[in-house]
């Protein structure tokens, strides 16, 4: 039986004016909105679908092909993010099992390991600290210890941000030093448009004081983690005593990264200030009125000076004990103690701590290692490698240079931890195939991931600090260049003077 077949419009036609013609309009207007809400989606699908159909490139095999395809689909979606975060997670995973025919629990048991733990635990303890509400008398230290004058404020700010960053991390440090900032402008005037370069400078204070010092230590960020996790799987072998200086511990990471972080600090002021040019240059006005909010509080509670003697037993766990239980296991005995000790409530840490960012990097994780095991992390660091060969940065300072700027440019994009989750197997495969040190290489990375000055999605603590209002997209540009050349040049400078004394 042959049935007429009409158009879209014919149908519209017959249909307008009645109650089915409206149910029409409505699916029509619904459907082109989705579509083109979700494009990025259907885009990255569609790249996706072309990769694992296409012809396997020579060295590369198939279950390689499809997880480079996986890798390349991620990224675009961790780019664009058209649907959420964690569902890309949650995408990874369904692919590793009907893609790759991985069974679901060998996946489930490479979502968690101690790198995972560490990063749910340090998130709850961040919420438990967070919760003590101490801004007003962080504050009221800073401006203490520097005084009144508007650059010795925000450098104190910034020394803040990144003294305490380094340890819970800079997200966590944002949003305790935000009200501090904002404190401090709101003070100095009630009208934005006579502060305007005053908050910049301290509000970027705040963010890139925070950022500057994530890469401190392994508790700084979750690319830290990410990256020591790496170094054990891919390199690390039991029988093999030569292959313990794989194992990067708390105390080893700070003597490789926190030199950078100190020499960074006054150039952060600097650059600011160079920048832009705050209205006030004395903070006076504000400083009376902190001293009266602070004054009325009264003095520091029980519960108090508790929460911050835990904190620090925590941190001399991750120093001292770490090797023998993984720093996860203690990032989670202390969470636990504030939850028994009565200082935080269940409730709090539920909702404060982020679990589809715990689900993003276990799933990041695992498809790193899938990258490894199946060879592709491998054949992309050659192919990048002969791509650098004629350019003179296949090995020594211009491999350094280049996987700098690609991992800057990559962060800028998307979390630094995605960054580097996504980057890791690929630039330690291409230190192996290159002869470089991939402790080198690993650092280089997992430093450079910190370097997204110059978007507001960068980072967390850029996404926080442009949350406030006073800040406009193209101050990140203007002063986030010039950041980013900064640490960079001081990180190559430590790669090649100071990390070769520590034994790589």
């Amino acid at each position: 039986m042959n049935f007429p077949k009409a158009t879209v419009h014919e149908i519209h036609d017959k249909l307008e004016g009645t109650p089915l013609g409206s149910l029409f309009d409505l699916l029509s207007d619904f459907s082109i909105h989705y579509l083109w809400e979700k494009r990025w989606f259907f885009i990255a699908m569609v790249v996706g679908a072309v990769m694992i159909l296409a012809p396997i490139p020579e060295g590369l095999t198939k279950d390689g092909m499809i997880v480079l395809a996986m890798s390349v689909m991620a990224t675009i979606m961790f780019i664009t993010a058209p649907i959420p975060l964690p569902g890309v997670a949650l995408l990874i995973v369904l692919g590793q099992i009907f893609l790759l025919g991985i069974d679901s629990s060998t996946v489930a048991k490479t979502l968690w390991n101690d790198s995972v733990l560490f990063i749910l635990g340090s998130l709850m303890l961040a919420v438990a600290v967070v919760k003590q509400k101490l801004d007003r008398r962080i504050a009221w230290l800073i401006v203490r210890m520097t005084g009144t004058k508007t650059s010795r404020v925000c450098f104190g700010i910034s020394a803040v941000s990144g003294l305490l960053a380094s340890f819970i991390g800079e997200h966590t440090v944002a949003a305790m030093m935000l009200p501090v900032g904002i404190t401090l402008v709101t003070l100095t005037s009630d009208d934005p448009r006579k502060v305007r370069n005053l908050a910049a400078v301290l509000l970027f204070s705040i963010a890139y004081g925070a950022s500057v010092a994530g890469i401190g230590t392994p508790s700084g960020g979750a690319r830290n983690a990410i990256m020591i996790g790496y170094w054990r799987e891919f390199f690390y072998d039991p029988s093999n005593p030569e292959t313990a200086k794989y194992i990067i511990d708390y105390v080893r990471w700070m003597t490789f990264a926190y030199p950078m972080f100190l020499i960074q600090l006054p150039f952060v002021t600097l650059i600011l200030f160079l920048t832009f040019k705050p209205e006030y240059s004395d903070l006076s006005r504000a400083v009376v009125k902190l001293r009266q909010q602070v004054e009325s509080e009264g003095p520091m509670k029980r519960a108090d000076w508790v929460s911050v003697s835990l904190f620090f037993l925590v941190l001399l766990g991750w120093i001292f004990v770490s090797d023998d239980v993984g720093m996860g296991t203690i990032a989670l005995l202390g969470a636990t103690t504030f939850l028994v000790a009565g200082l935080v409530k269940w409730e709090d840490i539920n909702s404060g701590v982020n679990w589809g960012v715990v689900l993003l990097y276990g799933a990041a994780i695992s498809l790193g290692i899938e990258m490894k095991d199946t060879g592709a992390a491998k054949w992309v660091a050659e192919s990048f490698l002969s791509m650098l060969a004629p350019l003179g940065a296949s090995e020594g300072f211009g491999l350094w240079a280049a996987v700098s700027v690609l991992t800057t440019a990559v962060t800028n994009t998307m979390s630094n931890g995605a960054a580097v989750a996504v980057l890791g197997p690929v630039v330690l495969n291409m230190a192996d195939v290159a002869g470089e040190s991939p402790v080198i290489i690993g650092f280089i990375t997992a430093v450079s991931s910190a370097f997204a000055y110059l978007t507001v999605v960068g980072t967390p603590a850029c996404t926080i600090v442009y949350a406030s209002g006073y800040l406009k997209t193209t101050d990140f540009l203007a002063v986030g260049w010039k950041m980013a050349l900064t640490s960079t040049v001081i990180m190559l400078l430590a790669a090649w003077l100071y990390w070769p004394l520590l034994g790589v």
